[in-house]
């Protein structure tokens, strides 16, 4: 004889007792890892449900991978608190939540005054069999051509904008963060500035990007 299977319903909230907080659909959440040496997973709830008495809670979720959890691992560019949203969807237990935490768009992250341990940024989409990311190519920066990573110091050039790291202009962070004013290389003498300005809209149009390739490796929840 086949059992019945018991019906479950959707909550619109739930309070998580042991960490005193209410989660809902779209909060992100940090979650206890099986190897307690690794740090929290972090997700976004897609939906919560129980069972008919209210018990049994689970949690839907999307995770957002860190980037040494992606194929291809952690680049010189990536933050030191980026997420990448996957498309690893799951069903875990409203036990295993030991948090709420914030995932910030990229430019909103880079505005906040001061950063916390719950706070995250996200500027990628990643799929989780491929490798891929979207969008798959980014701005970069520098002399040394990078995507901003903004965890390091640059200093923007007030003649073409550009935003370059201390060291890749023979400069220490102590003495960038003494300029006044910064005029990169290129940008330096008279005639450098006087064509810069009479071809800034093609200057700006012609804007390098970084291209986002995967490499061999594996992750698994």
């Amino acid at each position: 004889m086949v059992k019945a299977k018991t019906p479950r319903r959707t909550l619109d909230s739930y309070a998580v007792k042991h960490i005193n907080k209410i989660i809902k659909a779209g909060d992100c959440v940090l979650m206890r890892p099986a190897d307690q040496s690794k740090p929290q997973y972090v997700s976004r709830i897609e939906r919560i449900e129980a069972d008919a008495r209210g018990g049994n809670v689970k949690v839907h979720v999307r995770w957002y991978y860190r980037p040494e959890e992606s194929i291809g691992g952690r680049r010189q560019f990536h933050g030191s608190k980026e997420l990448f949203l996957s498309d690893h969807y799951d069903v875990q237990s409203a036990d295993t939540i030991e948090g709420k935490c914030t995932v910030h768009s990229f430019k909103s992250y880079t505005k906040l005054d001061a950063v916390g341990n719950d706070d995250f940024f996200c500027r990628f989409e990643y799929n989780s069999s491929t490798g891929a990311f979207n969008p798959d190519r980014v701005a970069v920066y520098c002399k040394c051509e990078m995507p901003y990573n903004p965890d390091d110091l640059m200093v923007q050039c007030e003649g073409c904008s550009d935003w370059f790291h201390p060291a890749c202009i023979e400069m220490t962070a102590e003495e960038a963060k003494r300029l006044d004013h910064f005029f990169c290389e290129s940008c330096s003498s008279e005639g450098q500035k006087k064509l810069q300005n009479s071809h800034a809209a093609s200057r700006h149009s012609d804007t390098k990007v970084f291209l986002l390739h995967c490499c061999p490796s594996s992750f698994f929840r």
